[in-house]
C-alpha cells in the first residue's frame, strides 16, 4: 500500500536554494515495512512509478476526486480521461494505480493548495484534462521528497507524463516550500497529521493488518497444505500475534482458512499452492459467510447466492458443498463472455456445482422452478465498507466500484449515501424473504454503520411478521460458528455476530435469519 505516515516533516527555517530539500524530510513510515522479524526492519526505497500507472492513476483519480462548490474549486479538471490506455497488465499495475489515485484523494485539498500557494497554478498553462496527471504526480513527487524519479531504459515513456514531471521539477523548490507552509499552517508534524483521526487509524490498522486465505478442498486438504507450506519454508505458529518473518496460523473460526504476515503477499502468489488455486487469498468476513451458511445446509439443499463481488465466494461455497448433491445457484451473470470465463474459471478450480443465472436477483420470481429446492440465501449486500481497513483490496478482490474511496478518505459515509445503500439492503433482504421454499438467510456487510447492519435486518423481520400470509416468519439466530467470543455476538438478545475493524482483522457484521417453527395443535 502507498505510504502516507511517511509525509514530509519540515523546520521552519526558510528554504535557501534546491539543497535545502533533503534535509526538510525525514522518513518515518511504518507501512514501507517489507519484512517484519522481532529484532529487523527492512525499509523500501521510492523510485517513482512507470508512466502508464501515473495515466491510470490519473484517469482513477478523475472518477473520483470530490466534487466542490463554485466558489471553492481551486483547480479546474477536465471531463475526460487523461489518455486511454489498454486494460491493465498485471495485478501488481492494477493496485499500484489505485493505490496512487487513493492516496491522493486522501490529500486532495492538501495537494490543490500547494499547487496554489507555489504559483504553479496560474504561472503554468496547461490543459485541464491534465489537472488529475499532476495532482496524483504531485503526491508521488513530495513522497519521494521531491527526489528525481529512477527511470528504467526499457520503459516505454508517456510524452504527457513527462511533459507534467518536467513542470514539477521545476518548481520543486517551490513546491517543498509551499508543502512546509501547509504543515505548519496545521500545527502538525506532517501534513499525515492532518488527516481525519478515522483515516489515520484505518491506514495503522492497514499497514499491520494480516493475509486471510482459505483452502480449496476440492484439491488440497488443509492438512496439505500446511505440509506444503513447511516444506517451501514456512512456519506454522499459534496465532497472528506470533508471527515472524515467513510463518502462518490457522483462523479460529474456520478451519480451511489460514492467516499470514501482510509483506509475504508478493512472495505467495508465485509459488505453486496460489497459481493451482489450491489457496486462495479474501478476506475473512466472505469465509465467515460462507460457513454461516454450511452448517444451515442438509445434503441436498441448495443455496442462492446474491450480489457476489468476487467469484472466490461462489467457489469457497462450492468447496464446502462439494461431498453433497448441493447446487450452487449465483444470478446477475448477464454477459456470455462473463459467463464463459466463469466456467472456465471454476472448472480450473474444480468446482463442478455452480448454476449460473443471468437474472438481477431482484427480478427473480420467488417461485422460479429453478430455485425450489434452495433452502439458503446468501445475501452480501453492496455496502459503504467502512469496515474494511484496506479499501484497495476489497474493491480489487471484491470488484467494487472505486467510487467508495471517497468515504473511505473521509472516514465517513454521506447521510443520504447512507440512506439510498440502507434502502437497498433492506429491498433486497425483504425480497429474499419472500422465497417461501427458504429456510434461512445470511445476511453479512463489511459495514460499521448499525444503519446497514442492525437496522436493516429488524426492519425486515418486522416486515415478515406483519405479512399476512401462513408462512412462517424469519427469527434471529446465532451464527454457528466455532470458538465465537462472547464479545463477537452482541448479546443474548441480538444474535448478532460483529468484529470490530482491528489491527488483526477488518469489520464484519453477520446475522442469521431461520424460519420459526409452528406448533401444530390437534385442532389444525
Amino acid at each position: 500500500m502507498i505510504s502516507s505516515t511517511n509525509e514530509l516533516e519540515f523546520s521552519t527555517e526558510e528554504i535557501p536554494n534546491e539543497l535545502s530539500i533533503s534535509k526538510l524530510t525525514s522518513l518515518t513510515n511504518s507501512e514501507d515495512l517489507i519484512c517484519k522479524d522481532k529484532n529487523v526492519l527492512c525499509l523500501t526505497e521510492k523510485n517513482g512509478y512507470q508512466d502508464t500507472v501515473y495515466i491510470k492513476a490519473a484517469n482513477i483519480f478523475q472518477g473520483i476526486k470530490i466534487e466542490k462548490a463554485p466558489d471553492k474549486v481551486l483547480i479546474r479538471y477536465g471531463s475526460e480521461p487523461v489518455l486511454t490506455l489498454p486494460d491493465f497488465e498485471d495485478e501488481n499495475s492494477q493496485r499500484l494505480s489505485y493505490e496512487l489515485a487513493f492516496s491522493a484523494l486522501k490529500y486532495q485539498d492538501i495537494l490543490e493548495s500547494i499547487l496554489i500557494d507555489s504559483c504553479f497554478y496560474p504561472n503554468v498553462t496547461i490543459p485541464d484534462a491534465l489537472s488529475s496527471l499532476v495532482v496524483v504526480m504531485l503526491y508521488d513527487f513530495q513522497d519521494r521528497k521531491f527526489q528525481s524519479r529512477l527511470i528504467s531504459d526499457e520503459e516505454q515513456s508517456i510524452s504527457e507524463v513527462q511533459e507534467v514531471e518536467y513542470l514539477l521539477n521545476s518548481f520543486k523548490t517551490k513546491l517543498a516550500a509551499a508543502l512546509a507552509r501547509c504543515r505548519i499552517k496545521h500545527d502538525a508534524l506532517s501534513i499525515y497529521h492532518i488527516l481525519p483521526e478515522t483515516v489515520r487509524q484505518q491506514e495503522q490498522r492497514a499497514s499491520t493488518l494480516p493475509l486471510y486465505a482459505w483452502v480449496n478442498t476440492c484439491k488440497i486438504s488443509p492438512e496439505g497444505i500446511c505440509d506444503d507450506l513447511k516444506e517451501e519454508g514456512y512456519t506454522k505458529v499459534k496465532s497472528a500475534l506470533d508471527f515472524e518473518c515467513k510463518s502462518f496460523c490457522l483462523d479460529q473460526h474456520c478451519s480451511d482458512v489460514l492467516i499470514f504476515p501482510s509483506h509475504l503477499k508478493s512472495e505467495l502468489l508465485n509459488i505453486d499452492l496460489c497459481t493451482d488455486y489450491k489457496l486462495l487469498f479474501q478476506d475473512k468476513s466472505r469465509s465467515l459467510a460462507v460457513h454461516s451458511v454450511r452448517t444451515l445446509l442438509n445434503m441436498d439443499d441448495d443455496v442462492l447466492l446474491v450480489n457476489m463481488g468476487s467469484w472466490y465466494t461462489v467457489a469457497h461455497m462450492s468447496t464446502l458443498t462439494n461431498q453433497s448433491t448441493s447446487k450452487i445457484f449465483v444470478c446477475g451473470v448477464r454477459s456470455q463472455t462473463k459467463e464463459s470465463d466463469l466456467k472456465t474459471l471454476f472448472t480450473n478450480m474444480g468446482c463442478k456445482n455452480i448454476e449460473l443465472l443471468h437474472e438481477n436477483f431482484t427480478d427473480i420470481e420467488a417461485k422460479d422452478h429453478r430455485l425450489q429446492k434452495v433452502k439458503v440465501i446468501l445475501l452480501l449486500p453492496r455496502c459503504s465498507g467502512l469496515g474494511v481497513s484496506n479499501p484497495i483490496e476489497f474493491i480489487l478482490n471484491e470488484n467494487e466500484d472505486a467510487d467508495l474511496l471517497k468515504d473511505h478518505s473521509k472516514g465517513v459515509i454521506a447521510e443520504d449515501k447512507l440512506n439510498v445503500l440502507a434502502e437497498q439492503q433492506f429491498e433486497q433482504l425483504k425480497h429474499a424473504m419472500q422465497f417461501n421454499k427458504a429456510q434461512a438467510i445470511v445476511y453479512c456487510t463489511c459495514s460499521v454503520y448499525p444503519e446497514e447492519n442492525e437496522v436493516v435486518v429488524k426492519k425486515a423481520l418486522q416486515f415478515g411478521i406483519e405479512r399476512n400470509n401462513k408462512v412462517q416468519p424469519y427469527r434471529l439466530s446465532p451464527p454457528v460458528l466455532p470458538l465465537c467470543s462472547v464479545k463477537e455476538i452482541r448479546s443474548s438478545n441480538d444474535k448478532f455476530f460483529k468484529v470490530e475493524p482491528s489491527e488483526i482483522t477488518n469489520g464484519c457484521f453477520l446475522a442469521v435469519l431461520t424460519r420459526e417453527l409452528l406448533l401444530l395443535t390437534p385442532d389444525d
